[in-house]
């Protein structure tokens, strides 16, 4: 009602606006040159009140779009601070390794059209679905959901290097679920989207590690998905641990001991390239490295089984 009662008096009482424009004198004394006849105002503009009555509707029309506008803008302002706000938590919550409650909160915008709630949403379902107490059937679930979490993300904005990176991620989970002909018919793709995020960010450090556990599969692909590979593609996909390893590196390189993980794969690799004594390095690293989720206790109980057995051959 204040705004209505402000945009009443800027038309009808002329606050705030500019002084009128004075207009030049006649010879006659009448504003505007009116000659040797001098004409009554109403003469000019017609009856008085009809005159009022044809203000009023475009002075309400005015009125209407300036309320209309105003507050619109108000709701845009206020969309976007509530879109922050929840982004806020939610990048709280993923740090403090809190994933169910984060499910819980970003649950509840699903439907939303923002590119930046979306991927997050497709990044919390996964997570969900890793857990221990997740059921088979609740997980494939939960993939499948990811995967149209990630592809609307996309669709809204395809300049998200993160909407690239978790497409790609989900992308791959599905073929967990559709065999591994789909797996490899997917892996140019999975590729593309990953090469696509690290263009976009190359700060990125899990992006440039994603890439670098597709280059550490295809080198040690068994025989015979080669074999299916090569159904499928004149040109099939392939990598080496070189390649790999050079992506575990530049993510280390971008940021620091940020992914226990990275430095598992780090370990791994040197193992493969039959280099003990960096392997011991990085699998010592992944083995201290501090637990904040179920992943990381999992990679610590790995890596030192690797140590172990690394140890018991020498």
């Amino acid at each position: 009602m204040a705004l209505v009662a402000r945009l009443w008096h800027f038309i009808f009482l002329g606050r705030g606006t500019a002084p009128r424009p004075r207009l030049p004198m006649g010879a006659a004394g009448c504003r505007g040159g009116c000659g040797p006849r001098q004409l009554r105002c109403f003469e000019v503009i017609g009856n008085p009140g009809t005159f009022k009555r044809g203000l009023l509707f475009p002075a309400l029309s005015y009125l209407s779009f300036e309320t209309y506008r105003v507050i619109s803008q108000a709701a845009v302002v206020h969309a976007t601070a509530k879109v922050e706000e929840i982004l806020e938590q939610a990048d709280y919550l993923y740090e403090s390794g809190e994933t169910e409650k984060l499910f819980q909160l970003l649950t509840q915008y699903k439907e939303s059209e923002d590119a930046e709630l979306l991927w997050r949403l497709a990044r919390a379902s996964r997570d969900i679905s890793q857990l221990s107490g997740t059921s088979e059937e609740e997980k494939k679930r939960l993939v499948y959901e990811a995967l149209e979490y990630a592809k609307r993300a996309l669709e809204k904005n395809a300049s998200s290097f993160a909407a690239h990176k978790w497409y790609a991620i989900c992308i791959s989970d599905v073929g967990d679920y559709e065999g591994i002909k789909a797996k490899i018919s997917n892996a140019y793709i999975i590729k593309e989207h990953f090469e696509k995020a690290i263009e976009l960010n190359p700060k990125d450090a899990t992006s440039i590690h994603l890439m670098g556990i597709w280059c550490y599969t295809f080198a040690e692909m068994p025989w015979y998905q080669r074999r299916i590979a090569k159904m499928l593609f004149a040109t099939p996909p392939s990598s080496t641990y070189e390649e790999a390893l050079g992506y575990f590196h530049r993510a280390e390189q971008v940021d620091p001991n940020f992914y226990s993980k990275n430095l598992l794969l780090l370990g791994k690799t040197y193992l493969k390239l039959q280099n003990k004594k960096l392997a011991a390095f990085w699998l010592m690293k992944a083995k201290d490295y501090p637990a904040h989720t179920e992943e990381d206790k999992q990679i610590q109980t790995e890596a030192a089984q690797l140590l172990t057995s690394f140890s018991d051959k020498n």
